[in-house]
């Protein structure tokens, strides 16, 4: 689905390249919390972004956009300074290996990198991290209520290898029919469970991610990979949370966790295509 680090990517992305306000920005970040603050993990990170250091406060989100702004450099026509990566263990592509970075972009499984148009080899890494109430709501679950943004200095400008949009289309398509199937499988094997109609339950899903609005101007064929990708992502998890239920088969619980392993790769691959895409489209508009 989405997340943190893609809204703040393609909105901010747009706002440098003067197709968004900032506070379009700032309504399409409240979608994921009320408050933002960002603060420097070292000095280096300080030095790029005009954060504070050695006293470390937490800024707010205007500081949020500041740092953009100054991690990004002056605005150059075709060069998008903001790239988004959704690294999983096994695949880390755009991160600085053996780095504090890393580490914490792939707990999070998120991130941004902004790289200096004019240096290339002075980039920040941006990984966000939710912050709860400690008071319990009425159902007992901790109520969200911030995110904060800490920002990494790097060594040198990242080298991303991602898909093309083309070729992540085709290979969205073949996930479609395959995560479809695995969830008729699940879906006609629950034994001694009730559970409700799976693509009901992948509809829901869907809905949620609608909440989360692209800037234009965005190419139709990237909003279509994002829609599939979200589509592919939905039953993931739908078929994931009826496996641990039940089936009527050892089986067929095996032959669905087999075909829902490699989508998801599928679905990262092809959502870092899109977003790549939407983020160019910005400044060719």
């Amino acid at each position: 689905m989405w997340c943190p680090s893609a809204t703040l990517s393609v909105w901010a992305n747009a706002w440098l390249a003067g197709q968004a306000a900032p506070d379009d920005v700032l309504d399409a970040l409240s979608c994921w919390a009320p408050t933002h603050s960002v603060t420097a993990y070292d000095s280096v990170a300080a030095g790029h972004t005009g954060l504070p250091w050695p006293d470390v406060d937490d800024a707010g989100a205007v500081s949020l956009l500041q740092t953009l702004r100054t991690a990004a450099g002056r605005a150059r026509t075709g060069t998008p300074s903001i790239k988004v990566v959704l690294p999983v263990p096994g695949d880390v592509r755009g991160l600085t290996p053996g780095t504090q970075f890393e580490r914490d972009a792939l707990a999070a499984g998120e991130a941004v990198i902004v790289t200096h148009p004019d240096d290339p080899g002075v980039s920040v890494g941006l990984v966000p991290e939710f912050g709860y109430d400690d008071s319990d709501d009425e159902l007992g679950m901790p109520e969200l209520c911030a995110l904060s943004w800490t920002v990494y200095s790097l060594p040198g400008g990242p080298a991303f290898d991602q898909t093309e949009l083309g070729e992540a289309e085709y290979a969205l398509r073949l996930a479609v029919r395959s995560a479809a199937d695995a969830l008729t499988t699940i879906g006609l094997g629950s034994a001694g469970v009730e559970v409700d109609d799976p693509r009901g339950m992948v509809e829901q899903l869907l809905e949620s991610t609608r909440l989360h609005q692209v800037p234009a101007p965005a190419p139709s064929r990237a909003l279509r990979v994002l829609e599939n990708a979200a589509h592919v992502d939905a039953i993931i998890t739908v078929s994931a949370g009826l496996t641990r239920i039940g089936t009527q088969s050892l089986s067929e619980a095996q032959i669905a966790t087999d075909a829902l392993r490699p989508l998801a790769a599928v679905v990262r691959s092809a959502r870092m295509a899109a977003l790549s895409a939407i983020l160019q489209a910005a400044w060719h508009a």
